[in-house]
């Protein structure tokens, strides 16, 4: 019997299709595969450079030029160019959580407030006039919340405090705005992610809007309320313009919330340009760098805590 050449030459290129796009496949999901590997790589090198170059300058004064850990963290006095060179850092260590504390405590009630009302007062008119104008405010440029802080917070702190305006609080203010939409956006996602059944079962055993918020809704995301927080207190820990412009850059420890005082990363700013590479006083401040690095790591594992109970 014979079989006609077309249909065999139209049944060898059907089955040669199939196998031309099986191919093409192939070779696609092999260059992502390269591509996304790379990227991992590119980033894990340069993770850990950043980590190696910052740990070699400042773990330098404690290993080769005489420091002593102890007297860099608990020391009171920061005189580099001294006789001898006196690097006591407990100052800044305190200027920094002080300031990041604060702006925290006062940000994050207004933040979980401002979640709460986008998400179950008024979730139409929060999503779409609240929730953007507070996440506008995370595109404002450092130095403009420095500013603002400078020519507004500083004389009101002046005219009705006592001191000259300038200090941890004027810093936690400016913060506390800047990391006002880091937690507000935290929260509210937390907020309408929770089940709808669990609102549902406690309206349906009576409990009112209020009743169901604070024995329900916030006791349920509170590990997820608190990543937030974490992770704004991250955030103000590492500014350093803002901060520098409004806090005073006293090198001592304030006894007050109106007294000037100074931060790990207003210190690092002012002093590395006018130092040498290599010296003493340059190293010195590169293990300030290397302390602000350990903190953020520490922050870092406190969130993947808050994420694993979350996750329980």
């Amino acid at each position: 019997m014979n079989i006609p050449t077309s249909n065999v030459q139209s049944s060898a290129e059907s089955g040669a299709k199939p196998r031309e796009r099986k191919q093409r496949h192939v070779a696609e999901e092999i260059r992502g595969k390269i591509y996304v590997y790379f990227c991992v790589l590119l980033m894990i090198v340069t993770i850990f450079s950043i980590v190696y170059f910052i740990a070699s300058r400042g773990l330098a004064p404690f290993v080769s030029q005489g420091v002593a850990l102890k007297d860099m963290l608990l020391g009171l006095k920061w005189k580099p160019e001294g006789e001898p060179p006196l690097f006591g850092a407990l100052p800044f260590l305190f200027g920094s959580f002080a300031t990041s504390l604060f702006a925290a405590i006062i940000a994050a009630p207004l933040a979980f407030c401002a979640s709460i009302y986008m998400t179950e007062i008024m979730p139409k008119f929060g999503k779409t006039v609240l929730q953007p104008a507070i996440e506008l405010l995370a595109g404002i440029p450092s130095v403009v919340y420095g500013f603002v802080g400078l020519s507004v917070i500083v004389p009101f702190l002046r005219d009705t405090f006592p001191g000259q305006g300038v200090g941890v609080l004027a810093g936690a203010l400016v913060l506390s705005i800047m990391i006002l939409p880091t937690i507000t956006t935290i929260a509210t996602d937390s907020l309408r992610s929770l089940p709808n059944g669990l609102k549902e079962g406690s309206y349906a055993l009576g409990a009112t809007r209020w009743q169901t918020i604070s024995r329900i809704i916030l006791p349920t995301t509170l590990p997820s309320l608190l990543t937030g927080v974490v992770l704004g207190i991250a955030r103000a820990f590492g500014e350093a313009l803002a901060v520098q412009m409004v806090i005073g850059n006293a090198p001592h420890i304030p006894h007050s919330l109106f007294e000037s005082a100074t931060t790990l990363t207003s210190i690092i700013t002012l002093e590395m340009g006018n130092t040498t590479s290599g010296s003493l006083h340059n190293n010195a401040l590169w293990s300030l760098a290397l302390i602000l690095l350990m903190m953020t790591f520490l922050f870092v594992f406190v969130v993947r805590m808050l994420e694993r109970r979350v996750k329980r």
